[in-house]
C-alpha cells in the first residue's frame, strides 16, 4: 500500500474496532460517520469470550471489562410453564476453557470506551456529519463520496456503513436487506422494579411459541435489559417506533404469566422488526471492502453481530499489515478467514430461531429433553468452534 490513509465508513463497533486495530498497524485513518455526534443507540449486547480477545488486541480489555456485568449462566426457560430447561456455568471453568470471560453490557458504554481510544490515538481522526454515499477509485487510490458534495481520499475503504451500507450497495448491489418476519420489542427495567424472584445473575432465554424473551442485569446490575421477539409476519421495515403494554401484550397472550408479567414492567417500549441478508462471498472491489453489519448482517439468536464486527476488525488490521506492498492478496485472506465463519453465524441463527427457539408441540418436548439431558462439558463442547476463536487465529 502507499502512503495517505485508510478510510472507514461507519462509526459503529466494527468501524471504530477497524480504526483501532489499523492504528495499532501504524496506518493513519479517518473514521467518516454520518450522525451529528458519535454515539450509540439501543441497550445491552451479550459478549462471549471471543469478543474480549478481540478487545485485548484493540488495546480496550480493560476499559470493556470495567463496563461489563459478569453474569454468572446462561439460563434456558419454557415459556409455557415456566419451568427451567437447563443452565450453563459460566464460572472459572468456563473461562479457562476459552480464555476469557462470557459478559454484558450497555452498547452505549462500551461504545464510549472505542471512541475515547480512538480520539487518544494520533494516527486516527474521527469525523461527524460524513455520510458516505459512494466511492470512485482509479486502481491506485479510492475516494469516498459524502452526502455533503465533499470528497475523501485514501488507499483503501472499509465499509463498516450497517445493514443499510452505502458502500455495499455499490459493492455488492443487492438491494434492500431481508425482512425475517420477526419484530423485536426492548425495554429497560430498574433492578427495584424486577420482580425478585427473577432477579437473576444471568442472560435468561424463555423459549416459546413463536416467540422468545431475553433478559439480564446492566450498568452494574442497576437496571435489566428485556429484549422480546415474536415472529408475527411482519412485512416492513421499522426502527425504534414507541408502541403501549397493550400493544406488546397483544404478542405474547399464550406465554406463562411468570414472563409475561415482565411485558407490564418494561417502560417505553420499542419495536423493530428485524433483517438480514442471504451469506455473500463478494466482499471486495478493488480498494473497497466489507465489514461487520455491511458485510454479513445477522439475526440476533447468537448474540455474536457486535463480536463478528470486531473479529473482522482484528483481522483485517492483521492481513493489511502482513500484506503491504499486495493489497490484493491481503483482502482475499481477510475475506477467506471471515466469509465462512461468519456465514456460519448468519445461517446459523436463523436456524435457532426457527427450528429451536420458537417451537411448540412434540418439537418443543424433543428440544427441552435434549438440552435438559446435557451437561456443562457438553454445552462447552458445542461452543468451542464460536468462543475458542482468539485474536491470534483471525488471520492465520
Amino acid at each position: 500500500m502507499t502512503q495517505n490513509q485508510i478510510i472507514v465508513a461507519g462509526g459503529g463497533l466494527g468501524g471504530l474496532g477497524a480504526a483501532l486495530g489499523l492504528a495499532k498497524k501504524g496506518k493513519n485513518v479517518v473514521v467518516l460517520e454520518k450522525a451529528s455526534e458519535l454515539g450509540e443507540i439501543g441497550a445491552g449486547i451479550q459478549l462471549g469470550p471471543n469478543a474480549f480477545h478481540s478487545f485485548d488486541y484493540l488495546g480496550v480489555g480493560k476499559g470493556a471489562r470495567e463496563q461489563a456485568v459478569y453474569i454468572e449462566h446462561l439460563r434456558f426457560m419454557d415459556a409455557i410453564t415456566a419451568e427451567e430447561v437447563n443452565r450453563v456455568p459460566l464460572d472459572e471453568n468456563f473461562r479457562t476453557r476459552f480464555g476469557n470471560p462470557y459478559a454484558v453490557v450497555h452498547r452505549a458504554d462500551l461504545h464510549k470506551e472505542l471512541v475515547k481510544a480512538c480520539e487518544e490515538h494520533d494516527l486516527i481522526e474521527l469525523r461527524v456529519n460524513s455520510e458516505v454515499v459512494g466511492y470512485d477509485q482509479d486502481g491506485a487510490s479510492i475516494t469516498a463520496n459524502l452526502s455533503s458534495g465533499d470528497k475523501v481520499t485514501g488507499d483503501l475503504l472499509v465499509g463498516a456503513d450497517g445493514l443499510h451500507s452505502a458502500v455495499r450497495a455499490k459493492l455488492v448491489g443487492d438491494g434492500a436487506p431481508r425482512i425475517s418476519g420477526d419484530s423485536t420489542y426492548r425495554s429497560v427495567i430498574p433492578v427495584d422494579q424486577m420482580p425478585e424472584s427473577l432477579r437473576w445473575n444471568a442472560a435468561t432465554l424463555w423459549m416459546g411459541p413463536n416467540c422468545h424473551l431475553v433478559h439480564y442485569p446492566l450498568s452494574g446490575s442497576k437496571v435489566f435489559n428485556l429484549v422480546i421477539t415474536k415472529c408475527n409476519d411482519a412485512k416492513e421495515v421499522v426502527a425504534g417506533k414507541p408502541l403501549s403494554h397493550e400493544e406488546v401484550h397483544a404478542n405474547f397472550d399464550h406465554i406463562h404469566d411468570t414472563p409475561r408479567q415482565l411485558i407490564d414492567i418494561g417502560q417505553n417500549w420499542r419495536v423493530w422488526v428485524l433483517c438480514d441478508r442471504v451469506p455473500t462471498e463478494n466482499w471486495i472491489d478493488g480498494r473497497a471492502v466489507l465489514l461487520g453489519d455491511a458485510a454479513h448482517p445477522t439475526l440476533q439468536y447468537y448474540a455474536q453481530g457486535a463480536c463478528m464486527a470486531l473479529e473482522d476488525a482484528v483481522c483485517l488490521s492483521e492481513v493489511i499489515s502482513s500484506y503491504p506492498d499486495n493489497l490484493d492478496e491481503g483482502l482475499k485472506v481477510y475475506t477467506d478467514n471471515r466469509v465462512v465463519r461468519t456465514a456460519r453465524i448468519q445461517i446459523g441463527s436463523r436456524q435457532l430461531g426457527d427450528n429451536w427457539f420458537h417451537v411448540d408441540g412434540v418439537h418443543r418436548k424433543l428440544r427441552n429433553e435434549i438440552m435438559g439431558k446435557m451437561t456443562a462439558e457438553d454445552y462447552y463442547y458445542q461452543l468451542q468452534w464460536l468462543y475458542g476463536h482468539k485474536a491470534s487465529d483471525l488471520a492465520a
